[in-house]
């Protein structure tokens, strides 16, 4: 932030990671002065609200870099985030980029900074040179997601946490377990405040889901504060009649094939590393990924050591437990049996 602010001045900013396969933001990391307090203003600013400007709109741009005053026509009174959200709460905001920090084809967040009413617009030059250093943000980004201590080996739970929420956003039902569900995602104690921002995300999108403004029923993968992967579903809770306000959400530990895709696109494989470690996870040789893939044995070694760098494994037997078994290993070592779910057991 230190040096980007010396390339391109602004006076706040927000980082907003996502899920790359819904790109639905997981979170939020806020400076000078842009607190935390408004995020339920802010997550219907971005996901129900009217305004056409918002993360989403970025996804698929040339460049994936705009601004407020660019979208609104000069004219930030018509945005209703600008008036009702930023300058009420935050100041004489005189201007916002946006960036979608986008690297191997694939989003893993978004980036916005803020200007006040003492410094101009965001120029032409300046959103140029941001669209020209996002993939190299959205590179850090992507490698943040794969950094973690060891997983702490907590109890598994019987089943997944349900919740109900309602159109207030308070959580109105709950199942055996979703305080500990709500405590590892760092949310408040069940009645005494607002869910997770995540959680607060998937609301909002499967509130446009029943408004037919969101593709499919909204869901996402996200660390808790143990390290462990999660998933979230949500999904509109309706009566016999087909009507209602209330959301259901399911979050369980998420199992294999959700992470793994996950993790190899965190790696940056190019699409022939990207096959020569499929081969590696289905325990291929080297003598049969040669003939596989129509190469010769050193170059099949040479993509391997690339994957190894990009990986920070040394073996094939550390990256098969990189891809596979960071959060599940303390359990194998444990001992774990398995439960009548198919999953662990305490």
């Amino acid at each position: 932030m230190e040096a980007l602010t010396r390339a391109v001045p602004f006076s706040a900013a927000c980082w907003a990671p996502v899920d790359p396969a819904s790109r639905l933001i997981t979170g939020g990391m806020k400076s000078d002065g842009i607190g935390d307090d408004h995020d339920e203003d802010w997550i219907f600013h971005e996901y129900e609200g009217p305004d056409r400007f918002n993360f989403q709109t970025l996804a698929d741009r040339p460049g994936g870099v705009s601004t407020a005053l660019t979208e609104t026509g000069g004219d930030l009174a018509r945005s209703e985030r600008f008036t009702d959200l930023y300058q009420r709460h935050w100041g004489d905001i005189s201007d916002e980029v946006r960036i979608e920090l986008r690297a191997g084809g694939t989003t893993w967040g978004y980036l916005a900074l803020f200007r006040d009413g003492r410094c101009s617009a965001f120029t032409p030059a300046e959103q140029e040179y941001l669209s020209g250093v996002r993939a190299t943000l959205a590179v850090g980004l992507r490698a943040g997601m794969l950094v973690s201590s060891a997983v702490e080996l907590l109890p598994a739970r019987d089943g997944p946490v349900v919740l109900v929420v309602d159109a207030a956003g308070e959580i109105v039902q709950a199942s055996i377990g979703a305080v500990e569900g709500m405590a590892e995602l760092g949310g408040a104690p069940i009645g005494r405040g607002r869910l997770p921002f995540g959680l607060r995300t998937l609301v909002a999108a499967a509130r446009q889901f029943t408004l037919g403004r969101y593709p499919v029923p909204p869901r996402m993968r996200m660390r808790d504060r143990s390290g462990r992967w999660m998933v979230a579903h949500a999904s509109p809770l309706l009566s016999c009649a087909g009507i209602g306000t209330d959301v259901v959400i399911t979050l369980e530990e998420a199992r294999p094939p959700e992470i793994v895709p996950l993790v190899v696109a965190a790696f940056g494989l190019t699409s022939r590393e990207q096959a020569v470690l499929a081969l590696v996870l289905r325990g291929v040789d080297t003598a049969e990924m040669t003939h596989t893939l129509h190469l010769s044995g050193y170059t099949v070694q040479d993509h391997l050591k690339s994957i190894f760098t990009k990986s920070g494994v040394r073996s094939r037997r550390e990256l098969i437990a990189k891809v596979f078994y960071d959060q599940y290993a303390p359990r194998l070592a444990a001992g774990a049996a398995l439960a009548p779910s198919g999953w662990f057991a305490e």
